[in-house]
């Protein structure tokens, strides 16, 4: 077999899908592993026990960017296979943990792997496809982080029944291999013509520092007095206006403050970073719910919040389709929309007595439509109007606001409904901001204009 078969957009597509996949799933099979990690360290709190999801969430954060840029510039292959290998060992370092801080360790390392991948993935499929077919490949591409990230939960409450917690971190390593082998052979190199600028260390730093304030006074606002969590956050948002200072001009800064000259590029990274809250919140929250107050085993859980994804990749292949004739807007407001209402439904016929079949699975349907319209929109919505050049960096700034919003996401469950104690009272609120954050998602999403040129331009002229 010959490299040349690389030359198959879809080969390309096949391959790099699968690292996504890995990632995505990471990024919330270890929802379903809380409740465990919970039991197995009962000594450390569940705010401290969180930064297993934050930590990992923060760190992929912070790096995408650089590691996007890194890509475009050393060549998205090179960094493609990197960051799988990395991501592979840090797997096997998080399943043999035997301690909270090594466990924590360990997921800051895989997420530093999985930052490098994932803009990698993105920016190969891109340079793959022609422009006239890159809006089903990056909704397709969307669509398979979606659902890799709606059925994480599910996967993981069965694994850990089955074999226990470190289950959810070693089962990557045989995809992870397969990945490597078939990558080496099949993958074309591709970079950016611009040389390669110095990392900046002080802005990755801003932003993990900052982040990771704001999340510390969320999650410890339970433990803290209220100035005391108040304050740390807000040296976290300082941190975060002291990085934009730092980045406003700023050739090779950590995050390119240019990209957001393009208006509907800020309103979508807004409604991602919204979103991605509310995307987190829904499925730890999910989780929590079930095992909390209608007693369902992981496994029970898992199965409860399937019927969800199932919806996912249509709904996605035919938003796809749509978008690339009118935009994504309708897609990202419809869908805003429909999140908040299913919230709604759930708030409403919120009980301690469990009932699937009318209460349960009809709301996970519409949630499931709502995750299908949004999430694969919004990354194709981010990358509609980027260059060749901005593939990787532009991607990953996208992708980082989600993740961000991910971990305010997981320290508002944490903080509201982490506890064993947690009842009805405290799913009651999680479901109002999940409301909140769908038809705040909508609001942002409704200047976003991603329509082909010459429809936006007809409009326009008529």
């Amino acid at each position: 077999m010959t490299a040349k078969a690389a030359a198959s957009p879809w080969a390309v597509f096949g391959l790099t899908a699968i690292a996504v996949f890995l990632v995505s799933v990471d990024g919330t099979i270890v929802l379903a592993a809380f409740p465990a990690l919970r039991d197995e360290f009962a000594a450390t709190s569940p705010a401290r026990l969180s930064w297993v999801l934050n930590g990992y969430t923060i760190v992929y954060a912070a790096l995408l960017v650089p590691a996007g840029r890194w890509a475009d510039t050393t060549g998205r292959r090179r960094v493609f296979l990197a960051g799988l290998a990395l991501f592979g060992l840090a797997s096997a370092l998080c399943g043999l943990a035997a301690t909270p801080a090594w466990l924590v360790a360990a997921r800051v390392v895989q997420a530093a792997g999985a930052a490098m991948l994932t803009p990698a993935s993105l920016a190969l499929i891109l340079a793959a496809f022609p422009a006239a077919r890159r809006a089903v490949a990056v909704s397709l591409w969307g669509a398979v982080g979606a659902l890799a990230a709606a059925v994480g939960p599910a996967v993981g409450g069965w694994l850990v029944d089955l074999a226990g917690w470190r289950a959810v971190f070693l089962v990557n390593l045989p995809i992870v291999l397969i990945a490597l082998w078939r990558a080496r052979v099949r993958l074309l190199e591709s970079r950016s013509p611009e040389p390669a600028a110095a990392p900046d260390w002080l802005g990755i730093a801003l932003l993990i520092g900052g982040v990771g304030a704001i999340v510390l006074g969320i999650v410890e606002a339970d433990h803290l007095a209220l100035g005391e969590a108040a304050g740390i956050s807000t040296a976290g948002l300082a941190l975060l206006l002291g990085f934009v200072a730092w980045a406003r001009g700023r050739p090779g800064a950590a995050l390119d403050l240019s990209l957001f000259a393009e208006p509907s590029y800020g309103w979508v990274n807004a409604a991602s970073l919204v979103f991605g809250a509310a995307f987190t919140m829904m499925f730890l929250g999910f989780f929590l719910y079930l095992t909390a107050i209608w007693h369902y085993s992981l496994t029970q859980a898992g199965l409860a919040v399937t019927p969800g994804p199932l919806a996912v990749i249509p709904v996605a292949i035919l938003g796809g389709r749509l978008a690339g004739r009118m935009g994504h807007r309708p897609l990202l407001v419809a869908g805003g929309v429909l999140f908040a209402l299913s919230q709604l439904w759930f708030l409403l016929a919120l009980d301690a007595t469990p009932d699937f079949l009318r209460h349960w699975l009809p709301r996970m349907l519409l949630g499931g439509v709502s995750v299908g319209l949004v999430l694969p929109a919004l990354g194709a919505a981010a990358a509609a109007r980027l260059g060749p050049r901005s593939f990787g960096a532009g991607n990953a700034a996208n992708a980082a606001f989600r993740q961000v919003g991910s971990a305010f996401g997981a320290a508002g469950v944490v903080l509201l409904a982490g506890h064993a104690e947690a009842g009805l009272a405290e799913f009651d609120t999680v479901f109002k901001l999940l409301i909140v954050g769908g038809l705040l998602t909508a609001l942002l999403c409704l200047p976003v204009d991603t329509r082909p040129r010459g429809s936006a331009r007809g409009e326009a002229g008529a």
